[in-house]
């Protein structure tokens, strides 16, 4: 892979500091799990399926009962996270386990490339929010991974630049780069614009959890873009693995919203462009309902129209 969020080498985790792209590659040495955390915390490696994978090494370095405590609480939106410490837990050997996830995430994340490639046309403009790629995961990706896999249908990418932290514009458009996948970058208020005028053919979007009725956290801002979607009658979906999915979380209502520091929305990294004393919000993710999702591509299957009742087979076996 050409890019590569995290490497183990036995003893450390190495993370592509996330921070400091699209500028500098360079890579954060993490020997605790407490500095795993931090890392969490502070955005050095995002994306839901590669917190889980960081939040398992974070156990193999350091598999103090009060490890898992720390990770538990460098991000509450996420549910990988959760689900990668709990795994962690029951497992013998957690260096090796930690590498199982590793492992098994990549695997996951080309079966979900597979599934979501058969859904998207010869030549599609395919619009994308944040960042969905091998930055995001262990590697491939999960929506941005549906693009890899579709690429000799000679699609390309529309990336949104997403606002406040600019995945899109540091990440994904750095990403597609370095992958030789064309793509052309637009700021998030765009996005309708261009679908008025059918130069977009479908949204793919990532996820942080989804709910046991379909519903979907994701980065702020997707939530429009679905309504958007569904104005302009485009197919909208989510691609996320089964360790994205919560069968206790009933629907999006629940689901914690983490709401991020200030400094994010007034300014970027040292420039300040929003008047001092001014209040802020900054939620970082929003809910989609599943009514409008057209479909959720996970590793084994592609759920049309999702709800409870045709989720329920996929949460029971997982």
């Amino acid at each position: 892979m050409k890019v590569q969020a995290l490497r183990w080498t036995g003893d450390a985790l190495e993370l592509l500091d996330q921070r400091l792209l699209p500028e500098q590659v360079v890579y954060l040495t993490c020997r605790t799990a407490a500095e795993v955390a931090a890392a969490i915390r502070d955005m050095a490696v995002r994306g839901a399926p590669a917190i889980g994978c960081a939040a398992a090494f974070g156990i193999a370095l350091e598999p103090e009962e009060t490890s898992y405590a720390v990770l538990a609480k460098s991000r509450p939106t996420a549910v990988n996270l959760f689900w990668a410490l709990e795994r962690m837990r029951r497992a013998t050997d957690k260096k090796a386990e930690a590498q199982a996830i590793l492992a098994e995430d990549i695997e996951v994340n080309r079966a979900i490339g597979a599934q979501g490639a058969k859904l998207v046309p010869r030549g599609a403009r395919i619009l994308t929010y944040c960042n969905t790629g091998a930055l995001a995961t262990a590697g491939h990706g999960t929506a941005l991974g549906v693009v890899r896999s579709a690429r000799d249908k000679d699609v390309s990418v529309i990336a949104c630049e997403t606002r406040p932290y600019l995945q899109g514009a540091r990440l994904t458009a750095w990403e597609c780069l370095q992958e030789g996948i064309p793509c052309t970058l637009i700021t998030d208020n765009m996005a309708g614009h261009l679908m008025s005028r059918n130069e977009i053919d479908l949204v793919i979007v990532g996820a942080d959890r989804i709910a046991a009725n379909g519903d979907t956290a994701n980065k702020i801002g997707t939530y429009t873009l679905a309504v958007l979607a569904r104005r302009h009658r485009l197919p909208f979906y989510v691609a996320a693995p089964l360790s994205t999915f919560d069968a206790d979380m009933p629907d999006g209502s629940k689901i914690p919203i983490e709401e991020r520091p200030a400094d994010e929305v007034t300014g970027y990294r040292g420039q300040r462009w929003a008047p001092e004393g001014i209040c802020v919000r900054n939620p970082a993710f929003d809910v989609t309902p599943a009514e409008l999702i057209t479909a959720i591509i996970c590793e084994k299957a592609v759920v049309v129209a999702p709800s409870r009742e045709r989720l329920l087979p996929l949460l029971t076996t997982h």
